[in-house]
């Protein structure tokens, strides 16, 4: 199996260079002729006054302000992004914060702060957001009396409840004086926001919980979704007040499409998962493999979306002829913690996936773009044909480990988790299968 292994790595990382976060600004943004002009994919053309400010947040956000800081001439820009440990950069006029991920603490809420007191000094007539997956957490900029610390419990109880990455937004949109485009009413001026998608269906709204564009979600969908997952009572009162208090009209709504502020929002995503998966398969095809892309995102509970991958693979089995053949994927899953083990999305879909390809000639790797998995130092984990068999020969039963949701301390016994380490981009996960002869 180490060669197969060695063929997704591979096919990992040509997928993740379709997707480099430093160059995929070039896509939308072209200087010359000492202009910065604006060519977004949907035919809007603008040219955007020097000097700018240039503002970010993600796990991307530093590399992305690597390639503008290289497409611009020194002294037509100067700001501030904010990122996650191991992905910052050195980048000349441009200062590099560190916030916290998954969850928020001290530096996230200090890293907003400092970018709330940029917009309100500016003086540059034009502002670039540079947003990836992660803002959500490395901005923390609480509505009072909302706290840091009942922030961090709420954004906790979303992220072990299952909800989706929308829903898990909208609550925190309401919650924040920064996302669901509050940012644009702090700066008043053409917003020109950059993004990497790391959502299924890339709406802006949904990316970093859209500090920078118009919001469609209310006080009353957040209450929804704590109410959905059983999390009304569960939450801090101060987020029930502040959600209160928006309902009855005390507290302004996030920014609506017709309100004058969201006509300052331009936006353009620049790199996403299908841009990966796609370069992905021609790589594939250029090795003469069979390749099939499942065109419906994989979302869900993890451990059921494992069950439809698997049907995938077995309609791939046995292989038509010497060629391999190789199953492509992108999407992002959910887990609803129930244990007390370690883990993440990907190494819960790994370990679900892998009794029911126990015994075939398969090789998978599920991993995340951004090289990080969960609260873990994996990016997700191998699986194959030989996994149970190897897992109990060492007395790993498979079903407790997925039960107690520690699926990091069964693919760490093992040797199967993926640590690439920070990878500087972010655009979902993806989902690999080789059959093979």
């Amino acid at each position: 199996m180490v060669r197969w292994r060695a063929e997704l790595e591979a096919l990992y990382w040509t997928g993740l260079a379709a997707v480099r976060a430093d160059e995929s600004i070039s896509r939308v943004l072209h200087y010359g002729d000492g202009q910065l002009h604006w060519h977004d994919p949907s035919g809007s053309f603008q040219e955007i006054n020097l000097p700018i400010l240039l503002l970010g947040a993600g796990k991307a956000s530093a590399q992305m302000a690597r390639g503008f800081a290289r497409m611009l001439p020194g002294g037509t820009f100067h700001g501030a992004v904010v990122t996650s440990q191991g992905n910052e950069a050195a980048i000349p006029g441009i200062e590099v914060l560190l916030g916290s991920h998954p969850v928020p603490d001290s530096h996230s809420l200090a890293a907003a702060e400092h970018l709330l007191a940029l917009c309100q000094s500016r003086v540059a007539p034009s502002v670039v957001f540079l947003l990836s997956g992660g803002a959500s957490s490395l901005l923390a900029a609480p509505w009072p009396p909302v706290t840091l610390a009942d922030k961090t419990v709420t954004n906790r109880l979303l992220l072990r409840s299952g909800a989706d990455i929308s829903e898990v937004n909208t609550v925190r949109k309401h919650i924040s004086r920064i996302k669901g485009g509050r940012l644009l009413r702090h700066l008043q001026c053409d917003v020109f926001t950059l993004a990497l998608s790391d959502v299924v269906g890339d709406d802006p709204s949904v990316i970093g919980s859209g500090p920078t564009v118009p919001d469609s979600t209310t006080f009353s969908d957040a209450k929804a979704v704590l109410c959905k997952y059983s999390l009304w009572e569960a939450v801090p009162e101060s987020v029930r007040t502040v959600i209160q208090q928006g309902l009855n009209g005390q507290i302004p709504e996030t920014v609506k499409p017709n309100e004058p502020a969201a006509r300052l929002a331009h936006y353009a995503v620049v790199a996403r998962n299908h841009d990966a998966c796609s370069a992905i398969a021609q790589a594939a095809r250029e090795k003469q493999w069979g390749v099939e892309i499942m065109e419906k995102p994989i979302t869900g509970e993890a451990r059921q979306a494992a069950r439809s991958f698997a049907q995938h693979i077995e309609r791939l089995l046995p292989p038509s002829s010497q060629n391999p053949r190789c199953l492509i994927a992108g999407g992002e899953t959910t887990v609803t913690v129930r244990g007390t083990g370690l883990g993440g999305r990907s190494q819960e879909f790994a370990l679900a996936l892998a009794p029911l390809i126990a015994g075939q000639p398969v090789t998978v790797l599920i991993a995340g773009t951004d090289g990080i998995d969960g609260p873990t130092d994996a990016a997700g984990a191998f699986v194959d044909g030989t996994t149970i068999q190897r897992a109990r020969s060492l007395g790993l039963e498979p079903g407790r480990y997925l039960a107690a949701n520690d699926s990091y301390h069964f693919f760490s016994t093992l040797g199967d988790l993926f640590r690439p380490g920070p990878t500087g981009t972010n655009v979902m996960d993806l989902y690999l299968a080789i059959v093979h002869v």
